[in-house]
């Protein structure tokens, strides 16, 4: 009869959550299948040397892109991480699922102003994290630490997540999946003048006796600067030619030299395990650039992302796909990748491994409430046009957001603005009222300044993308009609949390079944007073007498259960 202990030992490789049938051979033997390590930058558009941008260099994404597969045309669901994080974490458009508001959960007087509450978005009952789902399937997923998911991670998720969370975690033999997010570049680090500690943790974390200051001991520490002064960095047409702009290009390649430095350490040190030529390698951005007109809009600038796919084995090194690839297609391939069969319920498919499907032919994309703001925006992007609908076109295209006013970018666009000092292109974005349609050719007006919708020889395209939007958003039942507090309430009834049913444990025979009464509620398990990972369970297991666990059962979206005891 089988131990609580080998129990835990042996879940991961040989049992199953009930998400979709595993592949056989592929998912069941570890050997066959690889690491795959995310590594996520925040706030960064492809502005990089692979990408064409010599501004400053970049070793280690340039040793990534001659190592693997560059792709050109991959965007995220939206301008802002929240509900980019929520699509990647599961696999669902946030707008399908109702998580397309910019943030749910934090920031409760921007929350309170609008007349809502924080809250955590409910997935329908079929829906995992990601991660939870590799676990099952005998993974190590760590999480190193960015959760910004429009709910709190399941206690399923993650064997860790946390500042210190890495591969190094695991028993030997065992695959992982592990995320390492940089915050360096984001948005808050451009006018910062100071960074904080937890952005330069791989420093710590990789290489602790790394000099220049690269590391510090308190809360926060010296910004690191890469560049010089009298740096040259290309400026978007949209920005105005003065110094806080100049600043502000300066602090953002700046950035780019410090990411580049830490993803040179996450490399070292997964060379130095021995683990580089057994590791699926995965960068990418969780959407566009930091500045004003990038972050938080449909254009390029705000969801266009870089990503570069390496494997241990070449496959692919040195190239460039064109290929469409969108976040919604993360979850799958990862998946693939892993050889498990991609459960039904998600809305991309895999652009990789087992169960690559077709090419897409269009991605989407969606902005909603940002901070206090409301709008409704919705995209449409082929490999080429680019089609947005503005559903509210009363409102302005800019609108303010008290934390980007902090950059000195933005006050310098908005002193001008006053000053009747913008030209024609930079006050596009200060004008009162958006059009229902736009029409962009990318590749002639990579800015998207020039509205083609209008335009009679572009009538075919404007029909086409028209078409394409109308079919996903009825295809994916896109909730960005309803208003933010009747989704609220679709939730949390009352506005208050609900509670997932604690686990109730069976016996027959000696074999131990869980379950909880709460549709879609995920089970966890470990041994009795333990600190350890809670485990996924997947299937009736057996007991020695005299064995003890504790259990535990976790909804996406609803409070934990109780802890139970399984004597």
């Amino acid at each position: 009869m089988k131990t609580a202990s080998s129990v835990f030992a042996a879940l991961g490789a040989a049992l199953l959550l009930g998400l979709g049938a595993t592949h056989a051979g592929a998912a069941d033997s570890p050997e066959t299948r690889p690491n795959i390590l995310w590594l996520v930058a925040e706030d960064l558009s492809p502005i990089l040397p692979p990408y064409g941008d010599r501004t400053v260099a970049t070793p280690s994404l340039g040793r990534l892109a001659a190592e693997g597969i560059r792709y050109t045309n991959a965007f995220s669901v939206s301008g802002v991480c929240a509900p980019s994080r929520f699509t990647l974490a599961t696999g669902v458009y946030a707008t399908s699922a109702g998580a397309h508001h910019m943030r749910t959960q934090y920031n409760r007087h921007l929350l309170e102003a609008v007349g809502l509450t924080p809250y955590e978005v409910v997935t329908p009952p079929e829906v995992r994290m990601m991660s939870e789902v590799l676990r099952a399937h005998g993974y190590h997923a760590t999480n190193n630490d960015k959760t910004d998911h429009q709910f709190a991670p399941t206690v399923t998720a993650w064997d860790a997540s946390g500042p210190d969370a890495t591969w190094r975690g695991r028993s030997a033999g065992t695959p992982f999946f592990a995320v390492l997010n940089f915050g360096i570049t984001h948005e808050g680090q451009v006018w910062a003048d100071r960074v904080p500690c937890r952005n330069l943790r791989y420093h710590r974390l990789f290489r602790p006796s790394v000099d220049g200051g690269a590391h510090c001991d308190g809360e926060t520490g010296p910004f690191p600067d890469h560049v010089a002064g009298d740096l040259v960095a290309p400026r978007p047409p949209y920005l105005p030619d003065t110094e806080p702009v100049h600043r502000d290009l300066r602090r953002v390649y700046s950035n780019i030299v410090e990411l580049d430095r830490q993803i040179g350490l996450v490399l070292d040190a997964l060379e130095s395990d021995g683990l580089l030529d057994e590791t699926v390698i995965v960068f990418y951005a969780d959407h566009g650039g930091p500045l004003p007109r990038q972050k938080r809009l449909l254009y390029d600038s705000g969801i266009r992302v870089p990503l570069i796919v390496r494997f241990p084995d070449g496959r692919g090194a040195g190239t460039a796909s064109d290929r469409l690839v969108s976040f919604v297609d993360f979850a799958p391939t990862t998946f693939s990748l892993a050889g498990i069969e991609p459960p039904a319920y998600l809305e991309g498919s895999a652009f990789l491994g087992t169960y690559e499907g077709a090419p897409r032919d269009y991605v989407y994309a969606a902005a909603d409430r940002l901070d206090a703001q409301y709008d409704m925006i919705r995209a449409v992007r082929d490999g080429r046009f680019k089609y947005l609908r503005n559903f509210r076109p009363e409102r302005p295209y800019y609108l303010p957001v008290v934390y980007r006013e902090q950059m000195g970018s933005m006050r310098e666009l908005l002193r001008l603005r006053d000053a009747g000092g913008l030209d024609d292109v930079q006050a596009q974005w200060f004008r009162r009222s958006k059009p229902e349609e736009e029409l962009f050719d990318t590749w002639r007006d990579p800015h998207e300044l020039e509205n083609l919708a209008a335009q009679p020889g572009h009538a075919e395209q404007l029909a086409e993308l028209r078409a394409a939007l109308d079919e996903w958003m009825r295809r994916t039942r896109d909730r960005g009609f309803l208003g933010e507090a009747e989704i609220l309430e679709s939730f949390w009834p009352g506005w208050v949390q609900p509670v997932t049913e604690p686990p109730i444990a069976t016996r027959w025979d000696g074999v131990v079944t869980l379950a909880s009464a709460t549709d879609g509620a995920s089970i966890g398990y470990r041994r009795a007073g333990s600190e350890s990972a809670w485990q996924v369970y997947s299937e009736p297991f057996s007991l020695d007498a005299g064995e003890h666990i504790e259990a535990v059962a976790h909804r996406i979206g609803f409070a934990p259960s109780a802890t139970v005891a399984v004597r």
